[in-house]
């Protein structure tokens, strides 16, 4: 665990996504040796040559239990909405041959970052989201999955949407499930999370809701973004834009790829709210980012990719050290008090 000096590696997938490169150099600054994964692993060592890198394909079973060898504990920040009709069904199997390799290679830990369950129908996205925490969980290699909604940083696809979205437009289109709430999370608590999940104990195999502290509903979000660079775009509610003609008018305003715009934004037509026990319970020592300096903060991290700045390395290092430096994360087991079925036990039925 990252508060002992054990030599074996983490295995880190998503390691040039968003969420993996800012976890990377927090784990570093924490003591753990970092394996990062890659399915072009030459191309990303010369985009980030100090980085240890490994072959790792989730669609190609045969890589990941190489990969794994060795390593203690695997990061699965592995994600890809596409426009495939199939895709839901080979996130699944990718999550289920990802956790049976885990499981042949003797790792004691899976951490998965996943979706919020909604409190309508999910949609395909999110099911996928939930589907593959409920089968990594079930796949015998004792899971923590950390379940959130909007991440906000520079370089995540949800957050570039809005911010772009906020800054583009001279007016703001206001469809009716602009009025559903969600609980956003800066990235930089995500990482503090997703490191505090290594300290579970032993065997500890569930999920948590990783809120942040305010809820806004997404024309709350969008307005609170426009004023904070400087526009107050004139609103106008409009009831009949359903999600998929709002897929392609973001599509038309926003640099985001119309299959990703349309599987985020069906994903907004319910509450996505927490359903069940939050990791800040667990963390009373860390208090996650109010809203509003959450976005003041993304907001100033921009000019880059995914790749966290300088700064955004340094502040998102000391909120970790401040962890680090206080009680571990209470290993207590899960309780499952929301919507789902909690599936602990395996047998899971995803993608059967």
């Amino acid at each position: 665990m990252p508060r002992n000096a054990d030599p074996r590696p983490i295995l880190l997938t998503g390691a040039t996504g968003f969420v993996g490169a800012h976890l990377h150099p927090a784990l570093v600054a924490a003591g753990c040796p970092v394996r990062c994964a890659s399915r072009s692993p030459e191309a990303a060592r010369q985009r980030l040559p100090r980085r240890r890198w490994v072959a790792l394909d989730v669609e190609q079973p045969h890589t990941l239990q190489p990969a794994m060898e060795g390593c203690r504990a695997a990061y699965f920040l592995v994600h890809r909405i596409s426009g495939r009709k199939d895709y839901l069904e080979r996130e699944v199997d990718g999550a289920r041959d990802f956790a049976a390799a885990a499981a042949a290679a003797g790792l004691e830990r899976i951490v998965y970052v996943g979706a919020v369950e909604p409190a309508g129908e999910p949609s395909r996205h999110l099911r996928a989201r939930l589907e593959t925490g409920r089968v990594l969980r079930a796949g015998g290699v004792p899971t923590a999955e950390l379940r959130a909604a909007m991440i906000l940083g520079a370089g995540g696809a949800s957050w570039e949407m809005v911010h772009q979205l906020a800054r583009r437009l001279p007016a703001m289109l206001l469809p009716r499930w602009l009025r559903n709430r969600s609980q956003p999370v800066l990235v930089d608590d995500i990482v503090v999370a997703l490191v505090a999940a290594l300290d579970l104990p032993a065997g500890w195999n569930g999920w948590l809701d990783v809120p942040g502290p305010t809820v806004a509903s997404h024309r709350d979000l969008l307005r609170r973004v426009a004023e904070q660079m400087g526009y107050r775009p004139p609103l106008f509610d409009v009831p009949v834009l359903s999600p998929r003609l709002s897929s392609y008018w973001i599509g038309l305003v926003t640099s985001a790829d119309l299959a990703l715009a349309k599987e985020l934004v069906e994903g907004l037509i319910s509450d996505l709210l927490p359903s069940g026990e939050s990791v800040w319970d667990r963390l009373p020592g860390h208090r996650p980012v109010p809203l509003d300096e959450a976005i003041a903060l993304a907001l100033a991290d921009h000019g880059a990719d995914s790749t966290p700045t300088p700064a955004t390395e340094a502040r998102i290092g000391a909120a970790v050290a401040s962890y680090r430096a206080g009680p571990p994360i209470d290993g207590r087991p899960p309780r499952h008090a929301g919507r789902e079925d909690p599936d602990a036990a395996g047998g899971g039925t995803a993608g059967r």
